[in-house]
């Protein structure tokens, strides 16, 4: 199995395995950095450990090969198709480096802990996944201002040996069609490409605007899987519990 068939548990097993919380064979990051954890397979020993975690409240995202019935004590209030997109091949390269000149026409801020509530204030609003108050410290995050406010951003997520996730981009609404988010993913892929790495990213299959901007920058389809977010079945019985 490739490492980026299953990113979320490779990633905590390894480049972000000081972050992971494990519970049984379930690994996740802390909830307020992102809701996501992952196992090695969607199987019994699997949901066995979800219902452990999740006894006590709260939901967690899943990444699977495909969709799925809630198994017994676990409900899914929300899940998706979700496609991986990669930029690996030289054609794409060549695609992404063609793109730059006539992006270079903005200046970008390193986003840093002051920039927090606004960086979670545009995720609310334009919901490129999940965002929280700790997700900054995974990765590098970089945004346009303008008039002193952040009109768009992206950054880097899941982290895995050979490869970095491009995540959170987004843009508010009264700066759409200005090219911000292709100059800012096409930063941060020259960034983790000078590092020997391959930029990887997810999107929702029907977000056709995204998907176009994201192959016109070289990307192409690798994976498409199932996102699932996963909580405790209202009066299900903790692990081992009795009668």
């Amino acid at each position: 199995m490739h490492m980026l068939d299953n990113p979320i548990w490779n990633a905590l097993g390894t480049c972000q395995a000081h972050f992971a919380e494990s519970y049984g064979m379930l690994r996740r990051f802390p909830p307020e950095m992102t809701p996501l954890g992952g196992f090695p397979e969607a199987n019994e020993e699997g949901f066995e450990a979800l219902r452990g975690l999740l006894k006590s409240g709260g939901g967690i995202g899943i990444f699977l090969p495909g969709q799925i019935e809630a198994p017994a004590g676990l409900e899914i209030p929300h899940e998706s198709p979700l496609l991986q997109m990669i930029l690996e091949n030289e054609a794409s390269s060549h695609a992404m480096q063609t793109n730059s000149p006539a992006l270079r026409t903005h200046e970008y801020v390193e986003l840093g802990p002051a920039d927090v509530p606004e960086m979670v204030e545009l995720t609310a609003l334009m919901k490129p996944g999940p965002f929280g108050t700790r997700t900054r410290e995974m990765g590098t995050y970089i945004g346009i201002r303008k008039d002193g406010r952040l009109a768009a951003m992206a950054g880097e997520r899941l982290k895995l040996p050979g490869y970095t996730e491009i995540s959170a981009v987004c843009t508010h609404p009264e700066h759409l069609g200005k090219g911000y988010a292709g100059f800012l993913m096409t930063v941060l892929a020259e960034r983790i490409r000078a590092r020997g790495e391959v930029p990887f990213l997810h999107v929702r299959p029907q977000n056709t605007r995204a998907i176009q901007v994201y192959e016109r920058l070289g990307y192409e389809r690798r994976l498409l899987y199932h996102y699932a977010v996963f909580r405790a079945a209202a009066g299900a019985k903790a692990p081992g519990a009795g009668a």
